[in-house]
């Protein structure tokens, strides 16, 4: 631009905040007022130029590549946010102490796990937020395994220029949720280090005659949690026997106790029915999940108890991941609870 020539500007007012254009050949000097995004389809996507950026007659190329004519500046209105401090407030009012909050880039704030456990996400929070309208709030599902720097959710402008109501919507959203359970709607429940007793059951293994493969399949699952199996025992298809091992193990203080093998409906198959005449509460003795259907568990007095199915030797992902999960953050599992595990448990 020649000295002395001024920019051609046009106006745009949004609100009582307003918009000053002025045509990309003429933007040398500018700052941005807005990052800029570029997109490679299949390559990439994200930002070019931050916001902030003062402009060059060297950018000129490159944001004419992205498609922009025109650049912008803004006035804001004392009523109104620029899209980055609204999606940054949101995250704020939002993230739990178990969040990290990221920093703002294209209207956009990630809010990440800072440890290892499950994600606690209100359902009904992020439906109320995204109800409001000019704001987007994503998320993981409730209850998933997340480990520390995975994304549980993403708060987002929608317009450049955000009315300051609406953020403030949002964030009165958080503060009565937060009153009303003493959580924050987006956190981690982190996983407790807890060490099992795994007591695996059936004659062709107790006498040698086939190898054990629960014991290092199980071992590896807890390990994936940050948990152990303190001892493994083994029985033959003997109720007494299965009893006397659960007893066993319970005196030993295991935090958990793990029974595996014989959990079919056929006549020999003596699990279901010792970890019962052991004197456990059973809470359920199937599940509405697949692989895993077979699966108990129960209580035997506050200790839970598991009987495992022949699938966690070889399946990846099974109900007792699922409740196994759940136990880890100290949940106490009820019927309910093996009900709910119906929808959306179809995994084979």
């Amino acid at each position: 631009m020649a000295p002395g020539q001024d920019r051609q500007e046009a106006t745009t007012v949004i609100g009582s905040s307003k918009l000053k254009e002025v045509r990309v050949e003429e933007a040398v000097g500018m700052v941005l007022a807005h990052d800029l995004t570029q997109i490679v389809p299949g390559e990439f996507k994200g930002r070019l130029f931050r916001k902030g950026h003062v402009v060059t007659a060297e950018d000129l190329p490159r944001l004419k590549d992205i498609g922009k004519e025109n650049l912008y500046t803004i006035e804001l209105a004392d009523t109104d946010l620029h899209e980055d401090d609204a999606a940054d407030r949101m995250a704020r009012a939002l993230a739990g102490e178990r969040i990290a909050c990221g920093e703002p880039a294209e209207g956009k704030v990630t809010l990440k796990s800072t440890v290892h456990g499950l994600a606690s996400v209100a359902k009904e929070a992020v439906q109320a937020i995204n109800r409001i309208g000019d704001i987007a709030l994503a998320t993981v599902v409730d209850r998933r395994v997340v480990r520390p720097g995975e994304a549980l959710a993403a708060t987002r402008a929608i317009p450049l220029i955000v009315p300051k109501t609406k953020v403030e919507q949002v964030e009165r959203v958080a503060r009565d949720f937060r009153a009303e359970r003493g959580a924050a709607p987006v956190d981690v429940r982190p996983f407790r280090p807890m060490k099992a007793g795994l007591l695996t059951t059936g004659t062709e293994v107790y006498s040698g005659r086939i190898a054990d493969k629960f014991g290092p399949a199980v071992s590896a699952k807890l390990a994936e949690f940050g948990s152990e199996v303190g001892e493994q025992r083994f029985a033959p298809d003997d109720r007494h026997t299965i009893v006397k091992e659960i007893h066993y193990l319970r005196k030993q203080g295991y935090d958990m106790i793990l029974v595996s093998g014989g959990m079919s409906v056929d006549p020999d198959d003596r699990t279901p029915g010792a970890i019962s005449a052991a004197g456990a509460d059973i809470v359920s003795y199937g599940t509405p999940m697949l692989p895993g259907s077979m699966l108990l568990f129960g209580y035997l007095g506050n200790v839970p108890i598991f009987g495992l199915p022949g699938c966690v030797m070889h399946d990846p992902y099974t109900s007792f991941d699922v409740l196994l999960s759940r136990v880890l953050v100290g949940d106490t599992i009820g019927r309910e609870d093996i009900v709910e595990m119906g929808y959306g448990g179809l995994h084979r």
